[in-house]
Order: C-alpha cells, then structure tokens, then sequence
C-alpha cells in the first residue's frame, strides 16, 4: 500500500457507508482501528483485521481519524463534544470528514481541529454503499494541500476518482450539488418512465433503451433495474436526500442562485415522505409521480 509507513488510521462511524469505506482501507492493507456508538456494527470490521475500541478517544490515539456520520451536529459532538476526539490526551494529527454536511458546521469543526493542532480535510464521497463496495465511489477533498496529499494514498483505496478542489469548505459546496443534481435526474427519470409506461411500453424496455442510449449512465444502470422492480430497499433515503436539499438551497440563498427545479424536486422529496416512503430508497419518488398520473397496481401500467 502506498502511504506513509507505519501511519495507524482510525474510523469512526461504521454505519453501511462507512463500513464500505473502511473495508477498503483494510483491503488495502491498512492499520485501521474502529468505532461506533452501536458497537455490533464493527462485527464486520474485526473480522476482517481492524482493531475496535471502546471509546472515541481511544481512537484519537491514531494519526490519521476518518469520520462518517449523518449530520453536521454529529461531526461537531464527535469531534469537539465531551468525550470527542479533540478533548482525547493525544489527538490526531488529521481529521478527515467524510461525511455530506453543511459548510458551516464543517468549517466550525475545521476551525476547533486548527485550534488543537489537527490539520482537517473534508471529503464527502458519491455513491452508495454498494457502489463504494464496487469501488465506483468519488470523492470530493478541500482543505490545506499538504493535508491531502498525505491522505491521498488511503483516500485512493477508497475510490478511484479523488479531486482536490479548495482550500477551506469547497468541497462541501461540491457534494450538495451534485445531490441536488441527484435528485434531478431521479425525478426526470421517474417522470419519462411514467408517461411510457402509461402509454403502454414496458417499463423493463424503456429502461433497456435508456441504457442503450446516449443518455446511458452508470446511475440509471444501478437504479434502472430498481425501479423496474419497484425495489426501495434503501441505500439513501428520502430523509436523506431532503436533509440535503435543505442545505443546498440554503447555500443558494446565501449566494443569490435561483435555483427554481431544485426547488420543485425539494417540493417531490417532500410528499414521499409525507406519502410514507420517508426511510425508503429516493427512487419512490417514482410512486409519487405514478400516483399523479392516476396509476395503481393492477392498472394497465402494471406500477
């Protein structure tokens, strides 16, 4: 593995995303100690060679610190919180956070890192688990470029396409358009699949052209065959996505972008979740669209 020699790596945060990410740090024959608040979760992890520890500062006892977690109250609480990596004996000489939260709660937590003597990189990742897993990811990095170019070595274990795009909280920026573009896309794709299907093509066919097409893309390939099935089984949810949606448009506020079909998509995630498909997959907003055009199961449509 390349990378500095003997440089032990920490991982907070192993929920699916982040257990994805650090299996492939392990993979990559990394020294890697785990933890999480739900400490069954890191079952996979030890299994695997990763070394679990029963506090978060014990995990600031490594150099190099990654961090997945939800929210950026989360980041914040883990990182300078009671009981949070920077209030450790020996902290980290880096932290990276890969986690999709806003520039401000990332830039509070840059700022604490600073003032303890941690050099922080954020560098939320694209894709889903079972993408990461596939080693399809992408991640996104801002922060000192000395800091990235020590962490670029694991970060490459983690995904192939690794981009450095600033010095502060760029990168955040990044991540929520490219969630809000996201959100876009499914909703356009929901859209075209309903009105072929309602005039009585195959939703399977539709997909197969689509894919075939020169608007083929490895994100309808992977959600393409979900939504034939109409298969929600998350991998980032509507809670989720909306979470984001209200980031991105709070940034777009601030810097005086219209932003009028992000707003409507906001408006879509919305009424999934008011509909009951808060905690599926984002591709239910392909229920919402079918219900509009007046499609049921058992209808002609077959939805």
């Amino acid at each position: 593995m390349s990378g500095t020699p003997g440089e032990r790596l920490g991982w907070l945060g192993t929920g699916r995303m982040g257990t994805a990410m650090s299996e492939s740090l392990l993979t990559g024959g990394a020294d890697l100690s785990v933890w999480n608040r739900t400490a069954a979760k890191t079952a996979p992890l030890a299994a695997k060679g990763a070394k679990v520890v029963d506090t978060v500062t014990e995990l600031a006892d490594t150099d190099i610190v990654f961090v997945m977690v939800s929210a950026g109250q989360d980041l914040i609480d883990v990182v300078t919180g009671e009981g949070g990596l920077l209030r450790a004996e020996r902290r980290p000489e880096v932290v990276v956070d890969c986690s999709t939260v806003s520039a401000e709660a990332s830039a509070e937590v840059r700022a604490a890192c600073e003032a303890a003597g941690a050099a922080f990189l954020a560098a939320p990742i694209s894709g889903n688990p079972d993408v990461v897993a596939d080693h399809m990811g992408a991640i996104v990095a801002s922060g000192p470029r000395d800091t990235y170019d020590r962490v670029l070595p694991y970060l490459e274990l983690i995904a192939p396409t690794v981009v450095h795009v600033g010095p502060a909280e760029q990168s955040r920026l990044v991540k929520i358009c490219h969630n809000l573009m996201l959100g876009a896309i499914t909703q356009a794709l929901v859209e075209v699949t309903t009105l072929a299907e309602k005039g009585g093509v195959p939703r399977g066919a539709f997909i197969d052209f689509l894919n075939g097409s020169v608007l083929a893309s490895t994100f309808i390939r992977h959600k393409g065959r979900a939504l034939v099935e109409q298969d929600y089984t998350p991998t980032f949810t509507n809670t989720m996505l909306r979470k984001d949606f209200d980031i991105g448009l709070g940034a777009a506020r601030e810097l005086e972008v219209p932003m009028p079909v992000s707003s409507m998509v906001h408006q879509l995630v919305q009424t999934a979740i008011g509909h009951g498909f808060a905690e599926d997959d984002f591709l239910a907003l392909f229920e919402v669209e079918a219900r509009a055009a007046g499609m049921r199961p058992g209808d002609p449509g077959q939805v």
